[in-house]
């Protein structure tokens, strides 16, 4: 990969320094409610199926589409049209809005292990979307969610 490439326009990124710009919180892997009155936006703790809670990694990345056929496959084009969506906090809603990634993300600090110290990840915080009903979600909406 390039040296520094997160600072590149996004749609000049390489596939792999695509992926790399991850910062592997999972909170876009979190069951979201969106209030039609208001168009609000809330983040819950019900995590989607395959993510492991701990390492707030796809159990299945590659795969995913086959357990959960609506996964999103965020490129710099879908990026344009659900920024909104995404955590003011993540890489790539950061990169899109021309801002710079916050220095607990790995490509700044080196140390993959920063997101979940500086306490900006969802690691051990979430219940599986096995385990609780859609009619529930508003009972496990995160307040804090940076």
């Amino acid at each position: 990969m390039r040296e520094r490439f997160w600072e590149l326009p996004l749609n000049r990124l390489k596939p792999d320094e695509w992926e790399a710009l991850c910062d592997g919180c999972g909170k876009c892997c979190l069951n979201k409610i969106e209030y039609e009155d208001t168009g609000e936006l809330a983040f819950t703790r019900v995590a989607c199926k395959l993510l492991d809670g701990h390492s707030c990694q796809c159990s299945n990345y590659a795969e995913r589409h086959k357990f959960v056929p609506d996964c999103i496959v965020l490129t710099p084009k879908k990026l344009k049209e659900i920024a909104w969506w995404l955590p003011a906090t993540c890489a790539y809603r950061l990169r899109s809005e021309g801002k710079p990634l916050y220095p607990w993300h790995y490509l700044i600090s080196g140390d993959r292990e920063s997101v979940h110290q500086a306490g900006i990840s969802i690691r051990d915080r979430t219940v599986s979307e096995l385990t609780v009903t859609e009619d529930d979600w508003d009972d496990y909406i995160i307040e804090d969610l940076a």
